[in-house]
């Protein structure tokens, strides 16, 4: 770390490309009361992360996140979403966590992990990092996973039934394919040639290779699916979904999210969008299905934080393969995807 009461962290003050980054030192936060204070060993660069650096935001959505992030200039300085690291300082009311605990967590719109240091209250989106993962792995677990188990949650996806994730190669889609197993869902995935063989392994009982084959014209139907891509519309899908099935829309633009309440009244299936809520208890169930096995997250890069530009300019180009993880303590290990 650097000079007391400071700490490194990367910023940005105006809205674009990856060059808008700066690593810079700023105040060194400081637990409340109900508060931790972690140590970041790990975190991540999602694609939500590279919208709120550019404000590129889906059809509809732009004003509303300039009005929450800020009209002409970023009111939220610091980004990154997710983090693992090591509990440094607990707040007088804390009893859940105590130093030298390793965590993982989500800290959400409140963004702030592109640090060496963050608060989270200790009700919040923490728990224990398992012990079978690397802070690397642990790094990359909160946004794919309480994202994926929301819509499957909502959905009420039940054992036994098919279901479908586009975009399966992909952070929330690699986190789907592992959570719908362990719940008993029979899988396929979809996803470009590059990843058949990744998604194969995650555990998806068939692959699509979306380059030779459109799952909409292949004849097969399921009880769910899941896009993470957004090239799913239900006037697309609809004849692909079983009676009582339903469509998740992860990527959705603000004309699905208007739409989707239309379908259930003159149908017996349902399309689901909206955002994400994560409920108290996910960040523990993510780690217990994380512990027993039931789910890694699939790693592609790892960058240092002073290479964080480079790690932005890769997750623009649409082509990551699951997380790409930002560290700020190095761990000697592999634990990253191949295939």
């Amino acid at each position: 770390m650097s000079a007391s009461g400071k700490m490194k962290a990367v910023v940005h003050d105006r809205y674009g490309g990856p060059d808008v980054l700066d690593l810079a030192e700023v105040p060194k936060p400081e637990p409340a009361d109900d508060e931790i204070l972690v140590r970041i060993h790990a975190t991540t660069v999602t694609s939500g992360d590279c919208r709120l650096r550019s404000m590129d935001m889906p059809f509809g959505f732009s004003a509303l996140g300039r009005a929450m992030y800020g009209v002409r200039r970023p009111k939220t300085a610091i980004l990154g979403s997710e983090f693992s690291g090591t509990v440094e300082k607990s707040g007088a009311r804390v009893t859940a966590f105590q130093a030298g605990d390793r965590v993982f967590g989500l800290l959400g719109a409140r963004m702030g992990c592109h640090a060496e240091y963050c608060c989270i209250p200790e009700s919040g989106a923490v728990a224990r990092k398992p012990n079978s993962l690397s802070h690397r792995q642990a790094a990359a677990l909160s946004f794919g996973g309480t994202t994926a188990l929301d819509f499957l949650r909502r959905g009420r996806f039940r054992s036994g039934e098919t279901i479908l994730v586009n975009g399966s190669s992909g952070c929330v889609g690699s986190a789907a394919i592992q959570i719908a197993k362990s719940l008993g869902g029979e899988v396929t995935g979809v996803c470009g040639p590059r990843n058949t063989s990744v998604v194969k392994a995650l555990g998806a009982n068939r692959v699509i290779d979306y380059t030779e084959h459109d799952f909409v014209a292949s004849g097969e139907s399921y009880d769910v699916i899941l896009d993470t891509v957004g090239n799913c519309s239900y006037r697309r899908c609809n004849h692909v979904l079983n009676e009582g099935g339903r469509l998740m829309l992860v990527a959705a633009d603000l004309l699905d999210m208007l739409h989707a309440p239309l379908i259930a009244p003159i149908s017996s299936k349902r399309v689901l969008a909206g955002p994400v809520a994560v409920l108290p208890n996910d960040i523990k169930v993510i780690a217990a299905l994380a512990e027993s096995g039931g789910f890694r997250p699939l790693l592609d890069r790892v960058y240092p934080i002073d290479e964080i530009k480079d790690a932005h300019r890769y997750v623009d180009t649409g082509r990551k393969r699951g997380n790409v993880v930002i560290e700020l303590v190095h761990e000697y290990t592999s634990d990253l995807s191949t295939g």
